[in-house]
């Protein structure tokens, strides 16, 4: 046999061994888009790893792509649609706004099927942390953005519960491209219709129903297209 088809084992700094294992967490959905990574010094302890070592790891994963760092804030699992597809919608969105109603579209299509399946999938944990959801709606009624961001965690926290990796970073991208174009419901005499809207959403989940599941979903999502649309309107007169 030939030296040739043998290779030199090689040692993996210990940096890239965290950036492989992290990365399958991720691909794998076990850590969740837009879930937080735990502290740095836990990191440290769990990897037992000296803190530029883990640092060096990443900053790896955010060039990758994996992960979003932020000053003062907690690192978060990225979503996995590059930033190829979704900077040019971001673009679209400020320069036409028939886009914003095309993404609603989009939006629901994806949404109506999560609900559904989320009402088959769910895990008890994911009932307990849909409850979550409606409990931090209803504290932070009347309080912006904070009930922006608790509407988003709501929607993505279905996305979740439907264990399916892909449909969860999906949801999370077009969530985050449309956050400012439906911000503005909240400014609305409507919240609270909202807020009943998110209610029945759960309802039927934790029901187990997924035509109904589904069916106040896509309610849900009609209005919020109608207030949408209502406003677009106004704009141009």
């Amino acid at each position: 046999m030939e030296e040739q088809v043998f290779q030199a084992i090689e040692r993996k700094k210990i940096s890239l061994q965290i950036v492989e294992q992290i990365q399958e967490l991720i691909t794998s959905g076990k850590l969740k888009v837009g879930e937080c990574l735990p502290p740095e010094r836990k990191l440290m302890k769990v990897f037992s790893v000296s803190r530029p070592t883990l640092r060096e790891a990443l900053n790896m994963l955010a060039t990758m792509g994996y992960i979003e760092q932020a000053e003062r804030q907690r690192t978060k699992v990225k979503s996995l649609i590059p930033g190829s597809i979704t900077d040019p919608m971001q673009m679209m969105l400020k320069e036409n706004a028939q886009t914003a109603l095309e993404l609603i579209e989009a939006r629901s299509i994806i949404e109506i099927g999560n609900a559904r399946l989320a009402a088959i999938r769910a895990t008890d944990e994911d009932i307990v942390a849909l409850e979550k959801c409606i409990e931090d709606i209803r504290s932070k009624q009347g309080k912006y953005p904070g009930l922006t961001d608790a509407d988003a965690d709501f929607h993505q926290t279905i996305a979740r519960a439907t264990h399916n990796n892909t449909l969860a970073h999906l949801m999370y991208s077009i969530y985050h491209l449309l956050k400012e174009k439906v911000v503005f419901c909240y400014y609305t005499e409507h919240t609270d219709y909202i807020f009943s809207q998110h209610c029945d959403i759960v309802d039927a989940i934790k029901l187990r129903d997924e035509q109904q599941a589904a069916e106040a979903m896509e309610a849900h999502l009609a209005f919020i297209k109608k207030l949408l649309l209502e406003k677009l309107n106004s704009e141009k007169q």
